[in-house]
């Protein structure tokens, strides 16, 4: 009996979800997601240049650290050239991290910066320490 009733079930699902009207096409990409690709930089990539191509995704992932009473925080990265690299996803994480996910717009130069400070909980003290970070991106 309850075999009958996952396979109803299943069934309903599959059939509402086929029955659903088709989402509204996507537009044309210049170029081809096979060719694509995607670099992910980290907090170990400061200071570093890399070339990527038009229509490639830099993802940066930054990650933060806490210790009692204080939490060492990165902003969300930027880039210095929208135009070039397109920033399309970022935000911060409550243990400090942050991320960022550009596109490759166009040719050109862009640098991904982002700066991590000290945040004290009440009772703790900070180091006034601002420490930045910075990759260079050619988009050929």
């Amino acid at each position: 009996m309850k075999t009958m009733s996952y396979l109803a079930v299943v069934g309903a699902v599959s059939a509402a979800l086929g029955a659903a009207p088709a989402s509204p096409a996507a537009p044309a990409s210049p170029v081809p997601p096979s060719a694509a690709r995607s670099v992910v930089l980290t907090v170990r990539d400061n200071g570093r240049a890399l070339t990527v191509h038009t229509g490639d995704v830099v993802e940066v992932r930054l990650t933060g650290e806490r210790r009692p009473g204080i939490t060492f925080r990165w902003s969300v990265p930027v880039s210095s050239a929208p135009a070039v690299l397109r920033r399309t996803a970022g935000g911060t994480t409550p243990t400090g991290g942050a991320t960022g996910r550009f596109v490759a717009a166009r040719r050109g130069v862009a640098e991904l910066t982002s700066q991590r400070t000290c945040h004290a909980s009440p009772g703790h003290v900070c180091p006034h320490v601002v420490l930045p970070w910075k990759v260079r991106v050619k988009v050929a």
